[in-house]
């Protein structure tokens, strides 16, 4: 998996590439442990993920969790199949989610 970070201004905006697995879920989550200082905004753009597995929604909780109260967290660009998964497991109910 490929991510790029965009920080523009207070936003932070995740682009991520491939799969989002067990493989690649820890290092997701490596990769993001010190970028929440001074945003109020997070965005997952999802427009070139492929595959999210159990580990992925995992992590995307815990992104969720440790983001500060006053910071807002969307997913965007989400494929039909990632929504079927986010809709099946109750993510859609929870998350900000824009197709």
């Amino acid at each position: 998996m490929i991510i790029d970070k965009k920080f523009d201004g207070n936003c932070l905006r995740i682009m991520l590439k491939g799969r989002l697995d067990t493989n690649s879920a820890p290092i997701l989550e490596e990769s993001l442990t010190d970028n929440f200082q001074n945003i109020n905004s997070l965005i997952l753009d999802f427009e070139e993920l492929m595959y999210i597995s159990s580990a992925g929604l995992r992590v995307i909780i815990l992104i969720h969790k440790k983001i500060p109260d006053d910071c807002e967290m969307s997913i965007e660009n989400v494929n039909d199949i990632i929504m079927e998964v986010f809709d099946t497991t109750g993510f859609s109910n929870v998350l900000s989610i824009n197709q």
